[in-house]
């Protein structure tokens, strides 16, 4: 990409493609189309063919996905398999039909099987079942990632996929109903400090380990594997190291300045007991992730009392 390269940075509003779009002109990338869903309605095939053809960009960051925590991608099944279906189905085509040089796709952790050997390495896909829980969400981005595998054959796209692991950080989602775990915590324990409750709850056990990334390292990761990456098969970014939630919970409770007591409902679901991303091929091309957890949850919560609470 050079700095007056036409981009299209689609799902501009949502965390990941908000960090990109900061990312991109913080580096002096000035030519960027943006379009908010009520100006382009990916769902809309006809719209997105009017978008490509009018508009012609060089590259493609598809950041655009309907996305939610494991109550609402097992509440939302048929929404979340078919919107992000439609979404890609249509920007992936219609960048092929409209001579893009270059896309970058992002698909999720979540598509790896349930029980997948870990560290999860990306010839892990499809050797297993998935968590139930997120079946559809998965099934739909597998799909991409393969949609671009096939369009990279038979039409000889530059059409590239990379799976990151949890993400966290600014514009993230804070409703507890469809957010993901570590936001949910941050608003629990911010609620409780301000409300006096004597604890909080938290769903499952507290024993899955989970891998976060701040989204500002995804940002960056993104940039750099336009420039640098081409190779068909999907790539892993992530940080190559995991947490419990029940420390992931000690460390938000600290952070928040919450002192309460903390309870596990273990009624509720615990999900994929474990989702470490094996990274040894992003930091083979030199590119590492360097905001570290704690430092990134304290940036996210003075966020969040800046914007949300």
């Amino acid at each position: 990409m050079d700095r007056d390269s036409k981009i299209y940075v689609a799902g501009h509003r949502g965390m990941v493609g908000s960090a990109i779009v900061r990312r991109l002109r913080r580096e002096g990338y000035e030519n960027l189309v943006l379009r908010t869903r009520q100006e382009l309605d990916l769902l809309d095939q006809a719209a997105v063919r009017a978008f490509f053809e009018r508009e012609r960009p060089e590259y493609v960051f598809l950041a655009a996905a309907k996305v939610g925590g494991i109550l609402a991608n097992n509440t939302y099944r048929a929404q979340f398999i078919y919107e992000n279906l439609q979404i890609q189905n249509n920007v992936i085509h219609y960048a092929y039909e409209s001579g893009v040089k270059k896309l970058l796709f992002l698909g999720s952790s979540c598509i790896y099987p349930k029980f997948a050997p870990q560290p999860m390495k990306e010839e892990h896909l499809l050797t297993g079942t998935l968590e139930p829980t997120n079946e559809p969400y998965a099934i739909a981005k597998i799909a991409g990632i393969k949609m671009c595998e096939a369009y990279w054959d038979q039409y000889g796209c530059r059409f590239i996929s990379a799976m990151p692991t949890n993400l966290y950080g600014p514009n993230d989602n804070f409703d507890l109903q469809t957010s993901h775990v570590l936001p949910a915590l941050i608003r629990k324990f911010h609620e409780a400090k301000v409300q006096h409750r004597p604890f909080v709850e938290i769903w499952g056990t507290g024993t899955p380990r989970r891998e976060f990334l701040h989204v500002d390292d995804l940002a960056d990761a993104c940039v750099f594997l336009m420039q640098h990456y081409e190779e068909k098969q999907f790539i892993n970014v992530g940080v190559g190291e995991d947490i419990s939630i029940k420390e992931l919970a000690g460390l938000i409770q600290e952070i928040v300045g919450y002192e309460g007591e903390l309870r596990f409902d273990t009624s509720k679901p615990d999900g994929t007991p474990r989702k470490l991303l094996d990274v040894q091929r992003i930091h083979a091309l030199g590119w590492k992730a360097k905001i570290p957890l704690k430092e990134g949850i304290r940036m996210t919560y003075e966020w969040f009392l800046r914007e949300v609470q």
